[in-house]
């Protein structure tokens, strides 16, 4: 990928504070784009953009609840039309099915799978309007494999690799791909740095990832150089799933 690749390009961002949407930011930045930073916290949105400025990059910060069916919409009016779309806010719980109430299992959903829905839903008439565009969700390994005390969080991101099947097909013809990057064990601040290297271990690879190589799966999958992908799922767990 060279540093133009994305130019002329607006991108979308959710959850670009920290983790691997704060490494995506700066990586489709990096590519040219023009990057909205999206988060909940403000502090934390500036300086992500701030990192990405000072690296010569543009970018600017969104602030909004994507709990909230009422703030995707007023997200979705203040960010206006865009080239990319990468669903990467969410939230994660693993327990045990019976220790799962529902609020638990309702704020899984509601920040996984409601908020991927109804922001790609409003962004949609805008990729179109451009005359095409990509969409790339954040998926999980949890969504492809059974793993123990995951089945409501795996059954969320097998809901947005699922999306990104559906959507393929029904916006192929305005030139809109879709498609999904399922990461294993990565080191993020949502999960302990231990718990990311023990898992990490299991892998064929034998290591957990860094952010930023889950942000170059979601860039290729975002640019031209994957032109001729659409409805796929993409892993980045290090071969956890294929052996």
């Amino acid at each position: 990928m060279n540093a133009n690749e994305l130019s002329g390009k607006t991108a979308l961002v959710t959850g670009a504070t920290s983790g691997i949407g704060r490494a995506t930011a700066n990586r489709l930045a990096e590519l040219g784009a023009d990057v909205i930073v999206h988060g909940r916290n403000a502090a934390r949105g500036a300086s992500v953009v701030e990192e990405i400025e000072l690296a010569g990059g543009h970018a600017r910060f969104a602030q909004a609840d994507l709990s909230d069916p009422a703030d995707i919409s007023r997200l979705a009016a203040e960010v206006g039309d865009v080239d990319i779309v990468v669903n990467n806010a969410g939230t994660a719980w693993f327990g045990p099915t019976v220790d799962t109430d529902v609020a638990t299992y309702d704020g899984l959903f509601d920040a996984n799978v409601r908020a991927t829905y109804l922001l790609t839903a409003a962004l949609v008439p805008g990729l179109i309007r451009k005359g095409g565009g990509s969409i790339v969700n954040v998926s999980s390994m949890a969504g492809r494999v059974g793993m123990a005390g995951g089945a409501a969080y795996g059954a969320t991101k097998a809901a947005v690799s699922s999306f990104a099947q559906a959507w393929a097909a029904e916006y192929a013809g305005y030139g809109i791909r879709a498609n999904a990057v399922a990461p294993g064990p990565v080191f993020t601040p949502i999960q302990p740095e231990d718990a990311t290297a023990s898992l990490g271990s299991t892998t064929p690879l034998a290591r957990g990832a860094k952010p930023e190589e889950i942000a170059d799966a979601i860039a290729f999958l975002a640019s031209d150089r994957s032109s001729y992908i659409t409805g796929q799922t993409l892993s980045a767990d290090g071969g956890y799933t294929a052996v």
